[in-house]
């Protein structure tokens, strides 16, 4: 829903004659919803210097994208609007760097809007309520996030350029952890806040559902006191 919002973004900009641009994210899921399609042509119609970059991850949540739409992925789908459109290898870091580089300057140069598809592939599962196993192999999914990882295409190339080893990342993670846990130790040395601060820190006038689901979490750690932490101030 927020790609309207960016080309009208955008456009605001460009009639401020502003040497900037927006940059808007999404996955390919959305290019399924009306507000894609909207946006596109909003911003072809009025040359809005907007950038859309969609990560084609291959999965909208459990759907792949043969289930989406039969188009050329999403490409296709940006050069029907009129706009011009590249895709481009997700999981190459400097690949993508150099396309998003060279969008921006003609967005802001040109003044027009350009569309960047991403390829790459979701390892992970969707949400923590997901697991997509049930929906695909674990071969493939061990494939893409050892063959294809871009981390460690990356760190491949820094390596045989002679600008990364085995013991300066030893060393790396090492000195990352120890920042984390002294965070982390910090951090519990700080008194717990009151429960009451979980549901007023954003409006001045409490309103009425708020205060029901405060009333709702006291009376459950009432009912369910053993699992709670003893010391939690209410």
């Amino acid at each position: 829903t927020q790609l309207p919002q960016a080309v009208g973004m955008a456009y605001s900009q460009k009639m401020d004659k502003k040497d900037a641009c927006v940059v808007a994210f999404f996955g390919d899921g959305t290019t399924s919803e009306g507000d894609f399609h909207a946006a596109l042509n909003f911003a072809a119609v009025m040359d809005a210097p907007v950038v859309f970059i969609c990560r084609n991850n291959g999965w909208a949540i459990s759907t792949q994208v043969t289930e989406q739409f039969r188009s050329d992925g999403v490409v296709v789908k940006g050069q029907a609007y009129g706009i011009s459109s590249i895709r481009v290898d997700g999981n190459d870091a400097l690949a993508v760097y150099n396309v998003v580089r060279s969008a921006r300057e003609m967005a802001v140069n040109e003044q027009r809007p350009i569309l960047i598809e991403a390829m790459t592939y979701r390892v992970s599962h969707h949400s923590t309520s997901d697991d997509s196993t049930k929906y695909r192999s674990k071969d493939v999914i061990e494939y893409w996030k050892t063959m294809h990882s871009p981390i460690t295409r990356l760190r491949n190339w820094v390596e045989r350029k002679g600008w990364w080893s085995d013991k300066e990342e030893f060393e790396l993670r090492i000195q990352t952890m120890k920042q984390v846990k002294n965070a982390i130790d910090e951090a519990e040395k700080e008194e717990m806040p009151l429960l009451r601060e979980m549901f007023t820190d954003v409006y001045d006038d409490l309103p009425s559902n708020l205060m029901e689901q405060e009333t709702l979490v006291r009376e459950t750690i009432q009912r369910h006191q053993e699992d709670f932490p003893k010391d939690m101030p209410l």
